[in-house]
């Protein structure tokens, strides 16, 4: 905290300044050299307690994006959810999607196939009109 006799200087200026004798005159207070060498200590423990802090945000960090790849292989392994002996193997389960798909396709031709005649027919209805 500065001392009164800066504050009462300063605040009668239009722009307050303090001069080097002004400054040379007026005691700083120090703490104790007890005090400073506490003050060291606490700072340096702190400093410790970021370091570890830093490097253990640095191993999670790693960690982080190595995750979405181990998550992956396991799936890809089948090694997240315990297996069921009674689920169907992967090739048959495949086979029945591309199955489901071809048919589907087909639907969708003959669906297509009959709104492009209907259309056909309107459009010769109102020609002929």
């Amino acid at each position: 905290m500065l001392p009164a006799k800066f504050i009462i200087v300063c605040s009668m200026l239009p722009r307050p300044r303090i001069n080097t004798t002004q400054l040379k005159n007026t005691p700083i207070p120090l703490p104790s050299l007890q005090e400073q060498k506490e003050i060291v200590r606490q700072v340096d423990k702190l400093f410790t307690f970021a370091d570890k802090l830093q490097l253990r945000y640095k191993k999670a960090k790693e960690y982080i994006v190595k995750l979405p790849q181990s998550v992956l292989a396991k799936a890809f392994r089948g090694e997240l959810v315990p297996q069921d002996p009674n689920d169907e193997p992967a090739e048959k389960l495949l086979e029945r999607i591309k199955e489901e798909k071809a048919r589907l396709e087909a639907e969708m031709k003959v669906k297509k196939k009959r709104v492009v005649r209907k259309g056909k027919k309107i459009l010769s209805a109102k020609a002929s009109e």
